[in-house]
């Protein structure tokens, strides 16, 4: 009885230590060891806007000893931390860095109907901010973008030039198109005498295509650099035919204005969501902004530590997840919650032929629903309208409400799946729905999500905690745990119940009614679910991707953005299986596990995306 004791204790504990090792460990990193200052920044624009960002100000950088600046901007559905590899850097080697929320994104105000371009004033607004800092020097401040934050920093150039004192010197553009034509659809120096740079990845699901007139494809983007458009960047902005080819990699010079300005293209063989994530992306990026405003530090560009602060951020993404499990069964330990913990868990099913035969059948015909349901979804055009923004006041967050509705619309084809199953094999083999959990009575029902909310509600407190001391979050790539705006809260309330129809069936499929031996252990059979949840989304990544390599282009019909949002699901679910049956072994209660997932997944996804308003 006292191991049993200890161990929730244990885990609940070593949960802890890992968020704050995270956290620790994470905050020196992007400080640079404490040669960098952090600031959580939330002001007033001169928009009338509410904006968030992170402020990194190198030590030494005074009034007398004034540094060039920086302005990060991350992409389409994303916040302020996703450009944590160019801040880390740029901060490390003496530039002043302000990391964005774009206008819509994150803390930052929601992004109204009909106000589409504050994404440009967005970035305009964190430049003018940068300026005004005393210890900036304003004839060297550069800006840059991933995918739409590259979009809002193209959109930010005519704000410059109608300035009464332009502010920006210095453009990179990541994964995203430069501008290259006029409003005649000629050839135009769109930059001016400015530095400007283009990450064009080879393999980006968006940018870097040339078309003809009736909009069909000419080229693919591991082609881009050959095309009429690159090299009238690379010539500024003239028409390049019948000149010499110019090459990527290689920064060419010539004066305007009577300024020597550069135009460069990097091209690497990568794709578009792994710019932010890429040791070439933010080499060529720290390359481009020591030719065109000098670093004030200089540390060799491909010297990089960031990777080690996503090292930890990894580390505290495993120790919130681990806290979910071990902190719902220490509260199984409290005079409340005390009748939720099971003396005798229901017992593992037989490995009978029949019942194989149903669970492999189920997994089967549940993972061709999962695939064919979320192509259709995603490829539904009157789905698709409000994706990319939203439909508010009722659906806010298009991009959330795509996976929402395929999430419900697989919880209502478990259910069904189980039903069959029940009426046609498993009442006759003697399957109880009490024995199992199925139906634990309204009391234990409402006493077990209950206990979940607690345990989300407490989840996210030391998300918060930790953000508050350490200026950090938990995340790995495109999958992350911020901290998030009261507004947030009720936004989740929206989707919220098409997760619920999801990880309530997928818990109670799991644990009620796919529990038996694999190898002669129940942890075989625990890894075959976690790999089923996820083995119909990672079908279509490889699948969309083999085909991108080989081709140059997407699969027909299966948009890049769709294959995107699969990435942090082919984590989620698999983690869903194992946190539900661990709580399910301790309690025999397959829904308080569905509630915590569905409750978790539903705040981190409304917190990671873009909100449109009325």
């Amino acid at each position: 009885m006292k191991k049993n004791v200890r161990r929730p204790a244990f885990w609940l504990v070593l949960s802890l230590v890992l968020m704050l090792v995270s956290s620790i460990g994470a905050s020196i990193v992007q400080s640079s060891g404490g040669t960098a200052t952090i600031h959580d920044m939330s002001w007033v624009t001169g928009s009338g806007k509410t904006m968030s960002a992170l402020l990194l100000v190198p030590d030494g950088a005074s009034e007398t000893d004034k540094r060039p600046a920086i302005v990060l901007a991350h992409g389409w559905w994303n916040n302020k931390e996703m450009q944590d590899s160019n801040y880390v850097e740029l901060a490390r080697r003496g530039y002043v860095v302000l990391s964005i929320d774009m206008y819509g994104h994150a803390s930052s105000d929601p992004l109204q109907e009909g106000h589409e371009m504050d994404a440009a004033t967005g970035m305009y607004d964190g430049v003018k901010e940068i300026a005004s800092l005393p210890y900036v020097d304003t004839t060297k401040i550069g800006i840059s973008g991933h995918s739409n934050g590259a979009r809002a920093a193209n959109w930010a150039i005519p704000l410059d030039d109608a300035a009464a004192t332009p502010l920006i010197r210095s453009v990179y553009l990541v994964d995203n198109d430069p501008i290259y034509v006029d409003s005649a659809g000629a050839y135009t120096n769109y930059y001016g005498n400015r530095d400007v740079g283009v990450m064009a990845d080879q393999y980006d699901e968006f940018f870097f295509r040339s078309y003809d007139k009736s909009g069909a494809e000419l080229t693919p983007p591991r082609e881009y650099i050959g095309t009429p458009n690159a090299q009238s960047f690379l010539n500024f902005g003239a028409d390049a035919s019948g000149t010499p080819a110019k090459e990527s990699y290689t920064t060419y010079t010539q004066t305007v204005d009577g300024t020597d300005a550069i135009r460069e293209i990097d091209n690497p063989a990568q794709t578009h969501p792994w710019g932010p994530f890429s040791k070439q992306e933010v080499t060529s990026l720290l390359t481009f902004f020591d030719k065109s405003l000098g670093t004030p530090d200089p540390i060799a560009p491909g010297s990089q530590i960031w990777q080690v602060k996503e090292g930890f951020n990894a580390l505290g993404l495993v120790g919130f997840g681990m806290f979910l499990v071990a902190f719902a069964i220490a509260l199984l330990g409290t005079r409340a919650f005390a009748g939720l913990r099971t003396t005798r868990t229901a017992a593992l099913q037989p490995n009978s032929r029949g019942g194989l035969l149903w669970f492999w059948g189920g997994l089967v015909i549940s993972a061709i629903v999962s695939g064919v349901s979320y192509w259709i979804i995603s490829a539904d055009k009157s789905v698709g309208a409000v994706s990319f923004l939203g439909d508010p006041p009722l659906n806010p967050q298009g991009a959330v409400w795509i996976i929402a509705l395929w999430a419900s619309v697989n919880g209502v084809v478990a259910v069904v799946i189980m039903a069959v199953s029940y009426l046609a094999f498993g009442r006759k083999n003697g399957l109880d729905l009490r024995e199992i959990g199925v139906l634990p009575g309204w009391k234990k029902f409402g006493q077990g999500i209950l206990l979940g909310l607690i345990v989300v509600a407490s989840a996210f407190v030391l998300v918060f905690v930790f953000a508050y001391f350490f200026t950090t979050d938990f995340r790995l790539w495109v999958l992350a745990i911020p901290t998030f705006t009261p507004n947030k809260l009720a936004i989740a309330l929206i989707y919220l119940p098409f997760f619920l129809v999801y990880f309530l069936a997928n818990s109670v499929a799991i644990n009620a009614f796919n529990r038996f031996t694999i190898f002669g252990r129940e942890w075989g059979n625990t890894a075959v679910l976690a790999l089923a949840n996820a083995i119909a989304p990672l079908i279509l990544v490889v699948a969309q991707y083999s085909h991108f390599f080989v081709t140059g282009d997407l699969i027909p019909g299966f948009g890049g953005i769709n294959s995107i949002w699969l990435f942090p699901i082919l984590i989620i679910l698999p983690v869903a299986a194992v946190v539900t049956r661990k709580i399910y072994r301790a309690t025999n209660n397959p829904y308080i596990g569905g509630f915590i997932m569905a409750a978790v997944v539903t705040v981190v996804a409304v917190s990671n995306t873009l909100t449109y308003t009325k």
